[in-house]
């Protein structure tokens, strides 16, 4: 079992975000990554202001902690753990980070998991879940192809995940819901959302709760044979408890360049900033971006 520990009062913990922030206000709205963060896919800012992010799958199990103000890589650690395809990085209020083990392209993986780490005592456990309404793997018709995931966040003591569909499905996202403790699990589905031409590719909660940020883009061809995508963040606020999707939604494209970044993970700044990250792809080098939550 794990040890109990106690929450930091949530005025305490703005109170250091706030301090935080103070510091990094002057960030510039671009910053190069590092090679060795090349295929960047999850990135979480803590309440003492630093910043954590993870490669996805074909990448060594490492976390990476960078200093956007410098550039600077400042430490690198490697975990005894699998990267199977890591997607998503979140965390609590107790030090632990989550790792988001659950890409699944080809939705055939029985073996979805999150790792626990506490980034201070090196404790490491697992969380072991499969979907509710998941029966085939992977589902016979592509179309149905809804049981991958690249979006994770941390919020009253349970992890919410948010599905990335098939390009050429429906566009349904869905929410679900696991506990934030080591175990073997069946996700409880909650609620669902359809952004049109859009999947899911991350997602932060704002320290206060009252905002959740999305990632997502679309890759197509238009006529056929010219390459097409977008990205946008979408932002969600004035919902009730963890119905997220019955709030208010607004939306903000994501910096291009000809055709649209891959960003695939999202992490709140101050109260009206968001950090955001692109994958290394061809014309677009990794960097780290300050955007402006859209109200």
């Amino acid at each position: 079992m794990l040890p109990c520990f106690r929450l930091l009062p949530s005025g305490m913990f703005l109170l250091l975000l706030s301090l935080s922030v103070q510091a990094q206000s002057d960030l510039p709205r671009r910053t190069a990554l590092p090679d060795a963060i090349r295929e960047v896919s999850g990135i979480v800012r803590l309440p003492d202001g630093k910043l954590w992010l993870l490669n996805d799958s074909h990448n060594p199990s490492e976390l990476f902690h960078f200093d956007p103000q410098s550039g600077a890589l400042l430490e690198t650690r490697r975990l005894p753990v699998p990267n199977r395809d890591w997607e998503d990085l979140t965390t609590d209020n107790n030090g632990y980070l989550y790792i988001g083990d659950f890409g699944n392209n080809y939705n055939k993986r029985r073996d979805l998991c999150i790792f626990k780490y506490h980034l201070a005592t090196g404790q490491l456990d697992s969380i072991c879940f499969r979907y509710p309404d998941q029966q085939d793997f992977p589902p016979e018709d592509k179309r149905n192809w809804n049981y991958n995931c690249e979006a994770m966040i941390f919020w009253n003591d349970s992890l919410h995940l948010f599905s990335k569909n098939a390009f050429k499905g429906n566009f349904v996202t869905k929410h679900y819901v696991l506990p934030a403790k080591p175990g073997q699990y069946t996700a409880v589905f909650q609620d669902s959302l359809v952004l049109k031409n859009r999947v899911v590719t991350g997602a932060a909660l704002s320290p206060d709760g009252r905002t959740l940020a999305l990632t997502s883009y679309i890759i197509s061809k238009k006529f056929g044979f010219l390459p097409h995508s977008q990205a946008t963040a979408y932002f969600f606020t004035d919902f009730q408890g963890s119905r997220f999707f019955k709030g208010k939604r607004s939306a903000r494209k994501l910096p291009k360049f000809l055709v649209a970044r891959q960003f695939e993970s999202i992490t709140w700044l101050d109260e009206r900033h968001w950090l955001v990250a692109n994958e290394n792809k061809k014309i677009h080098r990794q960097a780290l971006w300050r955007i402006v939550a859209k109200r």
